[in-house]
């Protein structure tokens, strides 16, 4: 029996869910305090480096919000193109995103972790990877998975509680099926943030590294969306 269409894009989302949670370990952990996929985050960030919160700076979040934007503009523009034409621009995307990580974990290499004062450089990556994370929300959005954004669990969390027999929640679509997909979209991030904060932690892997793998996921998970069947993917 071969495996429901929607079934295989539903899994290549988680596997993006997971890669959001390591591209965040080095965000957070190396570049700022910020966040470059979960922009809710950075703009708290933002309002409390704002505030004076000690240990936070503006300067970092900015880098990411102006990336991400640069990114969500171009990709929207060049989605919109590829699909009246009728190019795959999911792959297409995909492999954009993981050129853009791959020129961050460059500009990456031997950076340190931040300290006491942050240097262009960390802007510079942070940039660079919330580029490749606007790419990236613009694709999934685009994709139409209902609930799996990749970039965010908090929905697909409500859901999972929610549908679940302590709620019982009749808005919200009950099956084994559904509770297994938002069961998976809360654990990828999990799991993704737990790697990324044990491969970074004590400097086991440079951050460049880090970023390096991540681009790396990112390419296969393109590779393997080529062989997704068209009708399970948005022209």
């Amino acid at each position: 029996m071969k495996p429901n269409r929607d079934s295989l894009l539903t899994w290549v989302m988680v596997a993006l869910t997971m890669t959001t949670g390591l591209v965040e370990a080095v965000s957070f952990l190396v570049l700022g305090p910020v966040f470059t996929a979960v922009q809710t985050g950075n703009m708290l960030l933002m309002g409390f480096a704002l505030a004076g919160v000690t240990g936070l700076s503006v300067a970092p979040c900015l880098a990411s919000l102006v990336g991400f934007t640069v990114g969500t503009v171009l990709a929207s523009r060049y989605e919109s193109r590829a699909q009246v034409r009728g190019r795959r621009w999911f792959r297409e995307a995909l492999v954009v995103e993981a050129a853009l990580l791959a020129t961050a974990a460059v500009a990456a290499w031997q950076i340190e972790e931040r300290g006491e004062s942050l240097t262009d450089r960390h802007y510079m990556v942070a940039a660079l990877v919330a580029l490749a994370m606007g790419v990236r929300n613009v694709s999934t959005l685009r994709a139409g998975v209902p609930g799996m954004p990749t970039t965010v669990t908090t929905r697909a969390f409500t859901a999972l509680i929610g549908g679940s027999p302590l709620a019982l929640d009749s808005h919200i679509s009950p099956g084994a099926r559904n509770e297994i997909r938002r069961g998976a979209s809360v654990a990828a991030m999990f799991m993704g943030g737990l790697l990324g904060a044990w491969m970074i932690r004590d400097e086991r892997l440079d951050p460049a590294v880090v970023l390096l793998v991540i681009a790396a996921l990112v390419l296969i998970v393109a590779i393997g969306a080529t062989f997704l069947p068209r009708e399970s993917v948005a022209e």
